[in-house]
């Protein structure tokens, strides 16, 4: 285990703290905290790996993660969309932790305080978007509009149509999903065809942050 990545699990307290305004306070939301402070480092984490750090078995720790798109399995059926990964709770297995929740972990463990709004601005600097003080705006009008963590293409666009964004929607919903804060539905094809436009699910973790 890198030394680092050591530090970010002996300083997953700002995390715990952080997390336990979610989840309520406990050895769950400890062991979560300690698990994504490590990972948070390079990207991902393996069965192993999570048994090693919280010295239980993973499982419940990953159910309740993928739950809440915190960790994805990197195994997938079709496609990478979230509903195509595939959840397998066995050694051999790599999870992998979205950018943007890195960006909230990495924030947490300083700051002790679960931010969208901050990692939002963060995670579209790094990314070089001239746009990035508009993002946090956007996602709070889409968590707005979600019902049930889902949103269609059509009011993505009529939201970036709102924020004068209109000429970047593509692009946009492109670094949206990059990001880790949406991921297309393609399951959803009555709904598509009755909507007339794709549909994309809201990550919670970060709705959760930005709807108080």
């Amino acid at each position: 285990m890198q030394l680092m990545e050591r530090q970010n699990i002996d300083r997953a307290e700002g995390l715990e703290k952080a997390l336990s305004a979610i989840f309520g306070p406990g050895k769950t939301t400890r062991k979560l905290s300690q698990v994504l402070g490590y990972g948070s480092l390079r990207g991902t984490v393996s069965y192993q790996e999570i048994r090693q750090i919280i010295k239980d078995d993973p499982g419940d720790i990953l159910l309740l993660a993928e739950g809440w798109r915190l960790l994805l399995p990197v195994r997938t059926k079709k496609s990478s969309s979230w509903e195509d990964r595939l959840l397998l709770l066995k050694e051999g297995e790599i999870y992998e932790i979205p950018n943007i929740i890195r960006s909230l972990v990495k924030h947490a463990l300083h700051k002790r305080t679960w931010s969208p709004e901050k990692a939002i601005i963060e995670l579209f600097k790094e990314l070089g978007d001239p746009g990035w003080g508009r993002i946090p705006g956007m996602v709070m009008s889409i968590v707005e509009e979600a019902i049930d963590h889902k949103i269609t293409g059509n009011q993505i666009n009529k939201i970036c149509l709102q924020l004068g964004l209109s000429n970047r929607v593509d692009g946009l919903i492109a670094e949206l999903k990059a990001a880790g804060i949406i991921s297309p539905k393609l399951s959803s094809m009555p709904e598509v065809t009755r909507a007339g436009s794709p549909i994309y699910e809201l990550n919670p973790s970060v709705a959760i942050g930005l709807s108080g």
